[in-house]
């Protein structure tokens, strides 16, 4: 019996539901998800095993134009994406202008490896405006396959998942067959926090965010976490912490609880709001992050 594997990459414009897509092929909650632009900023992979496959998934930062350093950072993820993918995923939406950040697909076009276009959300349209996208999308990149879906209720995920075997080349597993992700629990603790306060803040606050874990005691019967929640300006500490810490206290119970299901035990969860002068465009501090 031949194995296939294979570096299954996710790219596409901010909002049209690569996290999602990504989550509902791993099977596990690996990217967080809300309705804000630019929720994914690093590169996360995520594998699945089966008997004769290895698919390593990567999630990726929506497609932009770089404003500040931190930009800058998240598009050298999709840039890496780009250039070591064995199967290219670019997933569109039924909502967002075809021609967004054409230079892209321009480079996508050009790239020699097997394309699958996504076209998301076909729930929220019509079966003609879907088959204008298809038709749309099938001129654009004739090399490429083009399928419909909606990630959100799992509508032709199974057929894609097949796709995606079919295309991927024959090879051994990169990783254990029992690894499902690149990344360690303390990064998805800083994801989770940095999840509630892109649902509970709004305008520039969300952002502005960073999480650093400070401390991490796995004990007996509980684990306990600091974290540090990093703003930009001094003004943003006190709009994160709350009226008498009434928002950070619900943004750290919210994850706490999340984390609780992630890591199947007690967590005993600490905040603190640190100033790090635009920390956005700091090469040291975005290097201690992780970009």
């Amino acid at each position: 019996m031949t194995h296939k594997s294979g570096f299954v990459n996710i790219l596409g414009n901010p909002n049209v539901g690569k996290s999602t897509l990504m989550n509902q092929l791993t099977g596990e909650k690996l990217s967080i998800i809300t309705a804000k632009s630019q929720t994914t900023r690093h590169r996360i992979m995520g594998i699945v095993s089966g008997e004769d496959f290895q698919i390593v998934y990567s999630d990726t930062p929506g497609i932009l134009n770089p404003k500040y350093r931190l930009q800058e950072s998240m598009m050298r993820f999709v840039d890496g994406a780009l250039e070591d993918a064995d199967l290219l995923l670019y997933v569109t939406d039924v909502v967002e202008k075809k021609d967004k950040n054409l230079e892209y697909l321009d480079r996508i076009a050009a790239i020699v490896v097997p394309k699958i276009i996504v076209i998301n959300k076909i729930d929220l349209s019509d079966n003609e405006e879907v088959n204008k996208l298809y038709e749309y999308w099938t001129a654009l990149m004739p090399d490429a396959i083009v399928i419909p879906i909606s990630a959100l209720s799992r509508f032709n995920i199974e057929t894609l998942l097949k796709i995606i075997i079919e295309k991927i080349p024959e090879g051994p597993p990169w990783f254990p067959k029992d690894q499902l992700t690149d990344r360690y629990e303390r990064f998805f603790v800083t994801e989770i926090i940095r999840e509630k306060i892109l649902l509970h803040y709004q305008k520039e606050i969300p952002y502005s965010v960073e999480i650093e874990i400070e401390s991490y005691k796995e004990e007996k019967s509980i684990t306990r976490i600091a974290a540090v929640i990093h703003v930009a300006r001094d003004s943003q500490k006190g709009i994160i912490i709350g009226h008498k810490g009434e928002k950070i206290k619900r943004v750290g119970t919210e994850a706490r609880k999340d984390i609780e299901a992630m890591l199947q035990g007690k967590v005993f969860l600490e905040l603190f709001v640190k100033v790090s002068k635009e920390w956005r465009d700091n090469k040291s501090a975005l290097k201690r992050f992780g970009y």
